[in-house]
């Protein structure tokens, strides 16, 4: 038998007979809510946009047999994004050198017969305007054949694609839209009657509520015109350099800071919502109590104003589920 086997019995024994010590909980984190500057503005809708953007047409007819990028794909300038099947381009400007030709001989002859006296001026100019006209057809011909291979005009990222691959592409039909990622910008619509406080504003808070982002603004320009039929004016509010996840056409708020005042506030994450009830739990002596309150608007993404139900130097629980189950608990 092992010998440190009537050790090991000893020492369990030892163990079941000594008490058991309580492990202190540790406290329910909270918040002291107090009257804090608080800033105050005026908040608008707005969309993201890009300060550089393109959209890529097409300049030759043809059926698309090579598509290289898609959405979301980074692409510099020069890079080549399709190709066209542009064999009737090709033909088309054939038939216009061609045309040069017989043009510049007819004009030719017309030139050594005006100098015999053979034919009016009328007819050498008439002559000389058809070898124009064919110079000019062959080497617009010539050009539109060169943009069969469709480069990229800007760096970006490809955003939309408006084609696929084996499509026919006509003149002018959209093929490919590409942005600059680096630039991006907001623009927000402010009816006329607060225009007066948005140019007094100072700064500008940018919300991505998607995103759980808040950001500040760069730079704030108000444009010197108002839509006739909303009468709304039109403010670019410039966004920071790479923000991950803010894309063209997302919506976001912004909140034009105009001053600051002391207002109490309470974490939104807080706040419990009953139907039309809203309220915090509250830490008191005999623990936790549901009180009920009055809210204003969010003063931040993460904060709102309390208009009534709370009282300086209280403290608010944060986690409202283990606060309710701690008051359950309790009776």
């Amino acid at each position: 038998m092992d010998r440190h086997f009537p050790r090991s019995l000893a020492l369990l024994a030892l163990l079941l007979v000594l008490p058991a010590v309580p492990v202190a909980a540790a406290p329910p984190a909270s918040v002291v809510v107090q009257l804090h500057a608080v800033s105050l503005g005026v908040a608008a809708d707005g969309v993201v946009e890009a300060l550089t953007q393109a959209t890529v047409a097409a300049q030759v007819a043809g059926r698309i047999v090579e598509l290289r990028v898609d959405a979301g794909q980074a692409v510099r300038k020069g890079e080549l994004l399709l190709r066209i099947d542009a064999r009737e381009a090709a033909e088309a400007a054939t038939a216009a050198r061609s045309q040069l030709v017989v043009a510049q001989a007819q004009f030719e002859r017309s030139r050594q017969l005006r100098q015999q006296n053979f034919i009016s001026q009328a007819g050498l100019d008439k002559a000389r305007a058809e070898f124009d006209a064919a110079k000019a057809a062959a080497a617009q011909a010539g050009v539109g054949l060169g943009h069969a291979a469709v480069t990229s005009p800007i760096t970006g990222v490809v955003s939309r694609r408006h084609a696929e691959s084996g499509e026919m592409a006509t003149l002018g039909r959209p093929l490919l839209t590409i942005h600059d990622p680096a630039g991006l910008r907001v623009t927000a619509s402010i009816p006329q009657h607060r225009l007066r406080e948005v140019r007094g504003a100072r700064s500008a808070r940018i919300e991505f509520p998607e995103l759980g982002k808040v950001v500040e603004a760069a730079s704030v320009q108000l444009l010197p015109t108002a839509d006739a039929a909303t009468h709304v004016s039109s403010v670019r509010v410039q966004l920071p350099p790479a923000i991950d996840g803010v894309v063209p056409g997302m919506a976001a708020r912004v909140t034009f800071v105009t001053g600051t005042a002391e207002k109490m506030t309470v974490p939104a994450a807080a706040v419990v919502r009953r139907g039309e009830v809203t309220a915090v739990y509250v830490a008191a002596a005999q623990g936790p109590v549901l009180r009920q309150l009055r809210l204003g608007e969010a003063v931040s993404a993460t904060e709102i104003e309390v208009l009534a139900g709370l009282a300086a130097g209280e403290r608010v629980l944060l986690d409202p589920v283990q606060a309710a189950i701690a008051l359950r608990a309790g009776r």
